[in-house]
């Protein structure tokens, strides 16, 4: 007889692996794209469209397991609307950083890196912060207008979009997500930030997170379903 795990574990597995798996797109397209132009706008194509097919694949597989976050402004919003308790979003977001690690240090052992190698990309501008701050409150916003509106089934091919359009239309390419910027310092290559740009990156996403969580309680202020209930993610 087999006796399954406990749901919050199975939940936070399921983080921690879709994380994992996020930020391993997401580094080893920049350093496949690299080794093969050195064109840098189509880098970036290659590097976009990539990772917008494969977080279109992992809110379908995982959303139902554990709603699909990957980002802890994600988890912390369904807690903000009241879906979630602390003892769900604690472990999200410790998976979630932990597995945004682990995929950076993956992606740069398939393609023959270092495991670790510090990144010296520094991306910390002003234009750059408010494109951080522009493109997560929009990753908040259309995740919950979703859940609110009772469109969840439609939340892998939404969310897969925005940030493979937000690559082109932010001048940050849109990390929008604290977990996975975390991920990429511990990668020196197209993809990677620098330890130094991470913190502003990550103040800058909060504040975009806040007012994306305005915006959608002006317009939508009855709550209908949460983000984990929606199979949502983010970026």
């Amino acid at each position: 007889m087999t006796i399954a795990p406990p749901a919050r574990i199975r939940r936070t597995a399921a983080e921690f692996l879709g994380s994992a798996a996020l930020t391993t797109i997401v580094v080893g397209s920049g350093i496949a794209a690299t080794n093969l132009t050195d064109d840098v706008g189509l880098q970036l194509i290659i590097n976009a469209i990539t990772t917008a097919f494969g977080l279109f694949v992992l809110i379908t597989v995982l959303g139902p397991l554990s709603g699909a976050h990957f980002n802890p402004l994600v988890s912390a919003a369904d807690y903000a609307f009241g879906f979630r308790g602390l003892r769900d979003i604690a472990p999200y977001v410790l998976a979630q950083v932990t597995g945004c690690i682990a995929g950076s240090v993956l992606a740069n052992v398939m393609f023959e890196l270092p495991p670790v190698s510090w990144s010296t990309t520094d991306r910390a501008t002003p234009a750059h912060l408010l494109a951080e701050l522009v493109a997560t409150a929009g990753l908040i916003f259309i995740i919950f207008i979703l859940a609110r509106t009772g469109r969840a089934q439609f939340a892998a091919a939404v969310v897969a979009t925005y940030i493979g359009a937000a690559y082109f239309f932010t001048s940050s390419t849109s990390f929008a997500n604290p977990a996975i910027t975390v991920g990429r310092m511990f990668s020196d290559s197209f993809a990677g930030i620098a330890p130094g740009s991470a913190l502003p990156y990550i103040g800058a996403q909060a504040i975009g997170a806040a007012l994306g969580f305005v915006a959608v309680n002006i317009l939508v202020p009855s709550r209908r379903t949460s983000a984990g209930q929606s199979t949502i993610l983010a970026g």
